[in-house]
């Protein structure tokens, strides 16, 4: 749990300084962005585990994972698709939501680090795909 909470951390202490370097309407179409990517990785993941039998619950946490992959995707591709970002955005309402992006992407980080074990890798190469997903969503971000 230790482990946990300090990944929530860490990834909550970014997301802070993407608001200070950024602001918070781009921050949250980075995150947005990054989030909706990788849940779709895992998706994918959970599919094929599902496809090879490994587990009955693969296919549950696929569609869970692609329910949310493609609502915040969504989004993601509305404020893209607007070039405006958010406009306005403050209050305790953007602190909720980035507490709540730092959370899910914590989970997502944690899935892919039980789901490297199934490719038979080790270490922190799991960090590859969040890395090219928080990449594809800040190159996005540099085009608006």
């Amino acid at each position: 749990m230790k482990q946990v909470l300090t990944l929530y951390g860490v990834v909550l202490g970014a997301l802070a300084v993407a608001v200070a370097t950024f602001g918070v309407a781009e921050a949250l179409v980075l995150s947005f962005g990054a989030i909706a990517l990788m849940a779709l990785m895992i998706s994918g993941t959970f599919l094929w585990l599902w496809q090879v039998r490994a587990t009955p619950l693969a296919l549950g946490m696929s569609l869970s994972w692609a329910g949310s992959g493609l609502t915040t995707g969504w989004w993601w591709a509305m404020q893209v698709a607007q070039s405006t970002v958010l406009g306005p955005v403050a209050g305790v309402e953007t602190v909720a939501l980035f507490l709540f992006l730092s959370l899910l992407i914590s989970g997502a980080v944690l899935h892919f680090s039980v789901i490297q074990g199934t490719f038979g890798l080790s270490g922190v190469k799991f960090l590859w795909p969040v890395a090219g997903a928080v990449s594809v969503s800040f190159g996005v971000l540099l085009i608006l």
